[in-house]
């Protein structure tokens, strides 16, 4: 059984981003990653991504941009308020404005400049610059 499956997805990603593949598959899927899929797409970290239904969890196939200098999940899951983002901002990114906190609100997973727009709270899920 595995515990996180989030954080074993995002390390396959930067070791493929590291040896310069185009394209790897992430296995089991889950709605958290499909979410962060669509958040990197948009960001332009991830050129392209579908989900493929094999009947044991599903496989996520992600083609890469190259773009990615690090990626990770955010252990232990911290809870954030809107007016904390600063602190993580800090700990996590190397620059200010320079990469992305993606984190899961109460309307859904979103970057942490859109959760500054919003003026919402929630959990940090990964980092990626």
């Amino acid at each position: 059984m595995e515990h996180d499956t989030l954080a074993r997805a995002l390390s396959a990603m930067k070791n493929a981003e590291i040896r310069g593949k185009a394209e790897i598959l992430l296995a089991p899927s889950s709605k958290v990653i499909i979410k962060v899929m669509e958040i990197l797409k948009t960001e332009g970290y991830v050129t392209d991504y579908s989900v493929e239904d094999n009947k044991k969890g599903g496989i996520v196939k992600v083609t890469l941009a190259g773009k990615i200098n690090n990626i990770g999940a955010i252990k232990p899951r911290y809870p954030i308020r809107a007016q904390d983002f600063e602190k993580f901002e800090q700990r996590y990114l190397p620059a200010k404005n320079f990469g992305r906190l993606i984190l899961s609100t109460s309307k859904g997973c979103i970057t942490h400049i859109q959760a500054k727009e919003k003026n919402l709270g929630g959990v940090l899920l990964a980092y990626v610059y």
